[in-house]
């Protein structure tokens, strides 16, 4: 990397905008626009000054420079403070290319930083899910892997497997000798169950990181003309979606997002459920039933006592979700009116019934009520607001996402959990090869299959593909 490079950090159109430069000839570059010389400016330092195009001033800015290796990147670098001017901007990157700087690629500064030791590949990953980050929840993940907590625990299990492998080696040296052992199997079988429960656990945090990443999918379902769309457009605080008394309104999905104590949810209105020949409206109907596949939360809306075959059906389509039972419409119930108890429910068997209950995390998850008992359920009025306050309590609730710390680990890169899967599958072979008492030499070389799974993840102790490194990095922003 002997080139020096530049790129606009900031948005253009604010009061302030910043200029980043980075690479050997930093600051002999920017001497040539700046009204001082800095090359021999010392680290950690800011210069006020004048940006200057021959004898014309082009800004009034500040100046920070930072020495290597003492930089975000690990190179000599500079950011230039100036006015958020479009013109102003262009201009001053247009003086820093005349003078020998390159505009950056996307994700370049982060990835010099990689290159040059300052981060692993986890944490350079970290960065763009920090900067993408919309909610507590996922700004808290991003900081925690930020701060290497992941690359910590990675790096303790890979001493573990190096141990393993160690004493595997070293039996093998000295095979000859038949009194002599230096690897109990059975320990070495009970380090390897450790290490393989603790891969699994996180790999299966990965659903919990995607669904905070992306919104955790909740699906608004019922039968026509019950107030699906009413509840979105007060969830949402929006006229979101149509609301008319019409049957069949809404003909297809409508989806927006809210923020629940510090987690994002994302919520799908759906085509009410009934027979009909409109085939439009029976399209926007599979397309309900696909929106209860993907989400992880189901609103089931009721305004009347379901049968026997209502309930059936949808808790044969929501198995493995949670499933929230609200009773909408309470502001026009009748006084005399008895309040719906579900009775239909009694004649499902509770085995059935059990995937009411919220879904169970890898991470401590809290416990829940949440069960198909009449006390428990959720009434409503959408139209006036009534108990939404409870009803999204019993949302997030149902999410069941633990109250998350920066020294919690929840994996959200795809590439990461493929990592994660491949040695968990290979270490799978090393305790089947333990278990039944193979030799150490072929136990050892699935350890170091999955030493190099795990390497994946941080990049460390091995050499990435450039195809690898460029999938990575294009999906930052230019100037970060």
């Amino acid at each position: 990397m002997t080139d020096t490079i530049c790129a606009l950090a900031t948005a253009i159109g604010g009061a302030i905008g910043i200029i980043r430069i980075s690479g050997p000839q930093s600051l002999e570059i920017l001497s040539h626009i700046f009204i001082k010389d800095l090359s021999d400016a010392q680290p950690n330092t800011i210069h006020y000054g004048h940006i200057k195009n021959g004898e014309e001033i082009v800004d009034e800015v500040l100046v920070s420079i930072f020495r290597a290796p003492h930089s975000y990147t690990g190179e000599d670098s500079a950011e230039i403070s100036c006015h958020g001017s479009r013109y102003i901007l262009n201009k001053v990157l247009e003086l820093l290319i005349q003078h020998g700087c390159r505009m950056a690629n996307p994700g370049e500064y982060t990835q010099r930083a990689f290159l040059n030791g300052k981060m692993d590949l986890s944490q350079a990953e970290a960065v763009a899910d920090l900067i993408a980050s919309g909610n507590k929840a996922t700004h808290q993940i991003a900081m925690s892997q930020l701060r290497g907590v992941f690359s910590s625990e990675l790096s303790q299990l890979r001493e573990q497997l190096l141990k393993l492998t160690s004493l595997l080696e070293l039996e093998l040296d000295f095979s000859d000798h038949e009194d002599l052992e230096f690897a109990d199997r059975s320990e070495l079988l009970d380090i390897a169950k450790k290490i393989n429960n603790r891969i699994i656990s996180l790999a299966q945090s990965f659903e919990t990181g995607q669904a905070l990443k992306n919104g955790i999918p909740v699906a608004i379902v019922g039968k026509t003309n019950v107030g699906k769309s009413t509840l979105l457009n007060r969830l949402l605080h929006d006229d979101r979606a149509i609301v008319s008394s019409v049957h069949g309104t809404t003909r297809d999905t409508i989806e927006d997002t809210i923020d629940l104590h510090g987690v994002t949810f994302r919520f799908i209105d759906t085509a009410g459920i009934r027979q009909t020949t409109d085939e439009i409206e029976q399209i926007g109907i599979s397309r309900t039933f696909a929106a209860i596949e993907k989400a992880r939360i189901v609103l089931w809306l009721i305004d009347a006592e379901p049968t026997a075959e209502d309930v059936q059906e949808m808790l044969n389509r929501c198995k493995g979700k949670s499933l929230l039972i609200i009773q909408n419409k309470i502001d026009i119930q009748s006084a005399t009116q008895p309040p719906l108890e579900l009775r239909s429910l009694a004649t499902i068997g509770t085995q059935e019934t059990s995937n009411l209950k919220p879904q169970t995390s890898n991470l401590q998850p809290q416990t829940s009520n949440l069960k198909p008992q009449a006390s428990n359920l959720l009434r409503i009025s959408a139209k006036q607001g009534t108990n939404l306050d409870q009803l999204e309590q019993a949302i997030f609730d149902a999410a069941d996402i633990p109250e998350l710390t920066e020294q919690d680990i929840i994996v959200s890169s795809a590439r990461q959990y493929h990592s994660l899967l491949s040695a968990q599958e290979n270490l799978s072979r090393v305790l089947a090869s333990l278990e039944s008492g193979l030799s150490g030499d072929l136990v050892s070389e699935d350890l170091k299959i999955v030493l190099d799974n795990l390497s994946e993840i941080t990049g460390q102790g091995r050499i990435l593909a450039n195809e690898v490194l460029e999938n990575i990095f294009t999906h930052f922003c230019i100037g970060k």
